[in-house]
């Protein structure tokens, strides 16, 4: 197990239920920087109606998709805090090739890059079964295939623009395997 203390800005990206937010946690606690989840940005913005969160639940509530600058700024704000100086795991974004772009805007302001893009493959009919297996009510086959049909559609003009600095690494194993895939597929500094 190699440990690494350098500064490491890393995105992950992959299906939903690839794993990405359980691999985010244990990759950020081993690289002693924080697991960014736009979730998380979004909830805690939310709870605390900060005016990125009071204009997010505008559009929320109208049922409409918030924009992506919305979205941008929640980020700008968090690798903005000190903690995010170290480096980052962002989980969730970008998703799409436009945040990609105001991602490596945001991160030409800092005068940094990210690392490394890592995508978690995984098969659609082992995705269907880990998701299944949550036993949510909204967890039903034909809405999971549709997910992975959109993620698919969404995720493959991103993985063209970052196909300089992707990683791809086989997330079907016990958690450790995936983690020890992840670390020694990163690039060293």
């Amino acid at each position: 197990m190699r440990e690494r203390r350098v500064r490491v800005r890393l995105v992950l990206v992959g299906p939903p239920g690839a794993g990405k937010g359980t691999q985010a946690e244990r990759m950020a606690e081993r690289l002693d920087v924080p697991h960014i989840s736009t979730g998380d940005l979004f909830r805690a913005n939310l709870k605390e109606e900060t005016p990125l969160g009071v204009e997010a639940k505008r559009y929320m509530d109208a049922g409409d998709l918030v924009p992506d600058e919305v979205t941008v700024a929640m980020v700008r704000e968090r690798l903005t805090e000190p903690d995010a100086t170290k480096g980052f795991i962002l989980d969730g974004f970008p998703r799409t090739a436009p945040q990609a772009e105001s991602l490596a805007g945001l991160l030409q302001e800092q005068g940094v890059a990210l690392d490394a893009v890592v995508e978690f493959v995984v098969p659609d009919e082992i995705v269907v079964e880990r998701l299944m297996g949550r036993g949510r009510s909204d967890d039903t086959e034909d809405v999971i295939i549709r997910r992975q049909q959109v993620y698919r559609d969404d995720t493959a003009p991103l993985l063209a623009y970052y196909a300089d600095r992707l990683i791809r690494v086989d997330a079907v194993g016990s958690v450790e395997e995936i983690t020890e895939r992840v670390f020694d597929a990163l690039p060293t500094p």
